[in-house]
This record gives C-alpha cells, structure tokens and sequence, in this order.
C-alpha cells in the first residue's frame, strides 16, 4: 500500500474546526466569546456537511475516478468523517457543560419548559399567544403523501402525541421554530441578581397542549431535529439560459438538495426517530448524528450580551497614522502607498477613498471587483454616488460566491438601477481577487490609483477579520490592475493580457508558474548557503503540486515557516527534511484571513500579499492576484507583523503529522498572543505619530 503523500483534505478541515472548538472548551476565553466559539464551530460544521460531504457522496458515484482523484476512497473518507464528527459532538457537549457551569457562577441560567415558576408560565403563554401562535402551523406527517421538504437551515420539534387513557392512537407531528422571525433567545422575568432566559423551542414546547388540544391529546413528548442539505449549485451548460437564470434555478434547487446529514436529540423516542429516518430515505449509518436537546448553535454567536463584564480582545480600530490628520485618502495615496492592516486599522479609509473618488471632479472612472458585501454596504452607497456625480463605474460582481448567491443577485439589481455597469463573471472561472481601480484626469494627465488586498469590501468582516490592504498608485501596480480589469470586460478576447502582467501574480495565468520560480530561487540559494527561506501564511494549504513544491525546498535545506488558518494538507514533518519545517495555525477573537508570500531572495526579500488560496481552486479555476510590497517601510511592517505571528506562544497550535493541535510550549519565554501585540505595535505607530502635549 502506498504511503499517502498529503493529508487528507477533509480530514485537516476538521482538525481546523476542532481548533475552533477549543477555544470555546479554554477557561481563560471570556465567557460570551466562548459561547461564540461554540456557534461558529456549529455553523461551520452545518457548511461543512452542505459542501464536502454532499461532494464526497457524489464522487462515490464516480467509483475508481473519484478515488484516483482523491488518492483515497471517499467511502472510507466519509466513515472517517463520521468517526471525528461524533468525537467531537461528544467533547462539543462536555464543553457545553461546562460552560452552563461558568453561567451559573453568573447568575445566568438557560432554563427549559419544565423549570418555569408561575410568574414565567404566565408570561411564556402571553408570549406564545401574543408573538409565536401565527407563525405555528403544525404538520400532521403521517397523514402526508408526501414527507415536507426540511429547511436545512431551519430547526423543528418532532413530537409524538398521545393520550393518558389510550383512547386515541398515537401520531407524529413535526413544527417548525420561527427563528428567521422571532429571536431564538427570551430572557424572562427572573429573581433580583439573577438573569434566566428560555429558547424559543422551549416555549413553544411549554404551549404544545395549546397547538393540539382540538386532536384530543394530552400528553406529548417533543425532540429537536434538524437536516442539512448538499449546498451545491450545478451550473449547467444551456447556452440559452442566461448566469442569473442558471443561480436562480440551482438555489431553487439547493433548498431540495440530498440530506446529508440528520441531527436529532439523542432521547428522541425510538418509534418516532425510526419514522423520520425512514421518511427522509435516510439509514443509520448515513451521517446520522445524535446530539444534545439543542442545535443550530449557530445562533448562539447572538447569545444575549448579558455577562459580568470581563477583558476581551476587541478594540476600536484606529485610523491609519499617515491618514489621521490628512487632508484626504487620496492626496496621501497619490503621494505614497498605504498598507492598511484590518480590524487594527480602520476599514473607513477604504469607504472615504471612494467617497472621495464620488464628489472629486478630476475622477472619470471607478472600477472595483466584489465577492461578499455587507448587508447595508458603505461600499455601495458610495459607488451609486459616483454614478449621480457623473462618473463611470464599474462593479465586477461574483454571483457565484458561495451562501452569497441571492444577496449578490440582488445587489446587481440596485447597482444597475443606479447606473452602474455591472459585470457577472467569467465563465469556468470566480473571480476572487480584491481590486479596485480609479482613474483620475488633470489636465489632460491621467493618474490611476487604487488597492490591492487581501480581503473582501465588506465593513463588518473588516472589524474581526485580519485582512492587509495595500493602497497605491504605483504605476507599474495599476498598469496590471487595468489589465484584469480589461480582461473581466472582454473575458472571451483578451485572456492573453493577464500573461503580461509584470507586478502582480495572477491565477489562473501565471501565479503558480511565479512561484515555483521563487521556490526554485530560494533552492539554489540553499544549495549555495545563501540562506533560503519562505514565510507563508495562508487559509489553507491543500494544493498537491505546491505542497511537493515546498517538500522539495524543505529537503534542499530551505528554512520553511508556515502560518495555516484552516486546511492543511502538507505532511510537516519528515526525517528528509534538512531543516524542521515550523507550521502553526492561530485561533483566537479574530479570524486569520490574510494571504502572505515571503521569499528570502537572497537577502533582498520579496514580499507579496494575496487574494489567493494555496488551494487548486484557487491556483486554477479563479481570478486572483498577488501583489508585492514594494516601500521599505511598508515591507518591514508585514515582515514584523508576520514575525509576531510565528512568535504566538499563546492562541498558536503545532501543525503535526498526527493533526494533533498541541499548543505551542511557551518553554518560559514571555507570552506572545499575536493578536494582542499586534495591535500594540500598530498603536504605538499611531501615538509615535501623534504631536507631543504643549508644554512638553
């Protein structure tokens, strides 16, 4: 049997995931964020089973192909999959616990149905009549031809109705929890110095006598359950069918996708957990998951803000030191490039460039690239004020960016109906690369500005996600932005245009080309003894030609440190190494998005930031682009702020073999959480920058 050359690529996702549901078991999170944590793990996981398992159970209708493809077989990888997922259900409800725990010594109390005084019963009822009842409408399914379709993003209670004398058979009957129009979480009245709060299920259970008292029953025992469905949209090749034609059919369809995955209450009653099963033409061993009373914890990132007040992470971005006593964003960018480093550095500079693109009028033209929006974009009011101050603008709008596909769609309606060209994609291809391109006349003398970055237009992310964005107006730089944006407005004539990009790395063209180049440079310099080394950070690393790649490096003697968010398929660890590759991942308050390329090149480092993914995906099937880092002051930055990373002593985890997740040994050194210093060392760039008191 050959030995695997990677790891497994779901496999790694779920040890990613289960970095995330360490944070929420650390005693020394803050209580709130640690309920946080258990949701995104949730939501994650739901995300999870809609994607790569609904795929891993279609490729095992391919058979040898698919196992070919995969250098595994994707029957043995789903059993793997359902093996770790129960594992971590289990430690999931330990830790769940043990936080209830923690909200005891709060005087906080999640409470069920069973446990209301009078007082609480009285106005439970009052709630359920006054703001629940219109939204019940109970399904009797054992009297339905055909089983209901279940919302995979929906809850249910499944109850079995019966009654104490046996005069009536018993009957299974599903309802649906309104969560998408009533708050999941009530908080009740509650002893002075105590707060309880109940979920909208157990109110809804409390009023089950209420919903069927006109069957006759008396008696009733209730469960949550929920479903979730393969996510995928197929595109199909109608030549007829225009893109939004074809997304609004397959998101008709993903709401009837295959379950792949069916959660329940594991004290569900027996009979009415084999009927379901049964219904939903599910068997036992088809990821079929018992859980604890609750699920979609997703919610529970919403938990009500009702704790002892305890230090946290977060603090107020702060604007740019070049930026904070500018006249405006632009003058500063015409002058010299920006890196701005989000959430620590305001996302409002962003914002106020276009804005001040909008009113400025030397500014002919505003082209920029979006994959995922904040639900009241700045970004977009500022764009649709462009157009009413005459300029032309250009929005290159991904439809197809997952779980984003109807809120996109939408988005193309209000930007055209303002007057904005919108663009809807390449055929084959995403387009996921971060762009923006403004164009400036004076005098007959055009001027191109614009950003490069790391991360999407989207404020709200911009506050919890570590993103770089690079400002510019870098000649060379926007020479190449104007090329891709060329190729995005004539996709089908003038894909040879992004080969001549000279500045910036782009997929599918050139990026993986490019950096099999610098791999190769930093081999030669090992060979050499000029020192080769590659810093990489990275959401996940699964692509196997470029994982050979730095393999090969590694055995050469390249010094190779890695930073992996998510997926991570390399196998670090190897006795052919000549130097130990140091691979760590961060979990911590914010999400680690950033895509970062660090080249030793003898010395002369090159330094480049990315919208890419060291993923297939990414390399070969979407637009994306690198941009290096070309001012000193701006490179010494990322290279210092990379260096703290890889110092993280605190919220840093090893990347082993074994997928193990072993927090890296502080060993007596002083604590580094890199989040933490980070902030600090952007801060104190600020206050350096700041004058001096009078008087000083």
């Amino acid at each position: 049997m050959l030995k695997k050359k990677t790891i497994v690529r779901d496999i790694s996702w779920l040890s990613f995931n289960h970095r995330v549901l360490q944070e929420a078991a650390d005693p020394t999170v803050p209580l709130k964020e640690r309920i946080k944590f258990l949701g995104i793990f949730s939501n994650n996981l739901d995300e999870f089973f809609r994607v790569r398992v609904a795929a891993l159970r279609k490729m095992i209708e391919l058979g040898s192909k698919a196992k070919m493809h995969l250098e595994a077989d994707p029957a043995a990888i789903l059993r793997d999959i359902q093996t770790k997922v129960l594992q971590q259900q289990t430690e999931f409800e330990e830790t769940w616990k043990e936080v209830l725990r923690e909200m005891k010594k709060q005087h906080i109390f999640l409470i069920s149905e069973k446990k209301l005084s009078g007082l609480q019963q009285k106005f439970v009822l009052d709630y359920f009549n006054e703001e629940v009842r219109s939204y019940i409408v109970p399904l009797m399914i054992e009297s339905l031809q055909a089983f209901p379709t279940l919302n995979d993003k929906s809850i249910y209670l499944a109850c079995k109705l019966s009654k104490k004398d046996g005069t009536i058979a018993e009957r299974f009957a599903l309802v649906s929890i309104p969560v998408r129009h009533l708050p999941r979480f009530i908080l009740l009245p509650s002893k002075a110095g105590e707060q309880q709060i109940i979920l909208l299920e157990d109110i809804i259970r409390f009023c089950l006598p209420n919903i069927f008292s006109f069957f006759g029953y008396d008696t009733f025992s209730s469960h949550v359950i929920k479903v979730t469905r393969d996510a995928e949209i197929d595109i199909d090749n109608d030549v007829s069918t225009s893109m939004i034609q074809k997304i609004e059919k397959g998101l008709k369809n993903r709401k009837k996708g295959k379950p792949v995955r069916f959660v329940f209450d594991k004290d569900i009653d027996i009979s009415l957990l084999q009927y379901l099963l049964k219904r939903l033409g599910l068997t036992n061993n088809e990821n079929i998951v018992p859980g604890g009373r609750i699920h979609n914890f997703k919610d529970f990132m919403n938990f009500p803000d009702i704790f002892a007040a305890q230090k946290n992470l977060r603090k107020k971005p702060f604007t740019h030191p070049l930026l904070r006593n500018a006249n405006s964003v632009t003058s500063v960018v015409l002058e010299k490039d920006i890196l701005l480093n989000f959430p620590y550095h305001s996302f409002n500079s962003m914002i106020d460039l276009l804005r001040e693109a909008a009113i400025d009028p030397h500014v002919v033209n505003i082209k920029v690239t979006c994959y995922r929006l904040a639900s009241r974009s700045k970004i977009i009011n500022a764009l649709t004020n462009a157009v009413r101050n005459g300029k032309h603008v250009t929005v290159m709008l991904e439809l197809r960016a997952r779980f984003d596909e109807e809120a996109n769609i939408e988005w193309k309606a209000d930007l055209e109906e303002a007057g904005v060209k919108v663009l809807i994609g390449v055929p084959n291809l995403k387009v996921h690369a971060k762009l923006c391109l403004i164009k400036r006349r004076v005098n007959n003398i055009t001027t191109h500005y614009g950003f490069v970055s790391t991360g999407n237009l989207n404020e709200k992310t911009a506050n919890v996600y570590g993103d770089h964005c690079l400002l510019t107006s870098d000649r060379r730089i926007m020479a190449d932005v104007n090329r891709i944006f060329t190729f995005l407005e004539h996709p089908k004539t003038r894909i040879d245009i992004l080969k001549s990009c000279t500045m910036l790395m782009v997929c599918p063209t050139g990026m993986r080309r490019q950096i099999n180049q610098l791999i190769d440079r930093e081999i030669k310099n090992a060979a050499t003894r000029k020192h080769g080394g590659i810093i990489l950070k990275v959401n996940s690393l699964s692509d196997k030609a470029l994982i050979e790649k730095l393999n090969e490096a590694a055995r050469a003697g390249v010094k190779i440190k890695l930073i992996i968010r998510g997926i991570c398929c390399m196998f670090t660890e190897n006795k052919k190494f000549k130097k130990p590759v140091q691979a760590i991942s961060i979990v911590d308050e914010y999400l680690e998005h950033a895509r970062v390329m660090i080249f030793n090149n003898g010395g002369n480092l090159k330094v480049y930031i990315s919208s890419a993914d060291w993923m297939i995906r990414n390399i070969e099937h979407r637009i994306e682009a690198a941009c290096p880092i070309l001012e000193k002051e701006n490179k010494q930055e990322l290279i210092d702020l990379i260096n703290i990373q890889l110092n993280d002593n605190v919220k840093a985890r090893i990347l082993d073999n074994n997928l193990s997740n072993h927090m890296v040994n502080p060993r007596n050194r002083t604590k580094v959480r890199s989040q933490v210093e980070i902030y600090n060392y952007l801060f104190k760039k600020l206050t350096a920058s700041l004058p001096a008191p009078a008087g000083v």
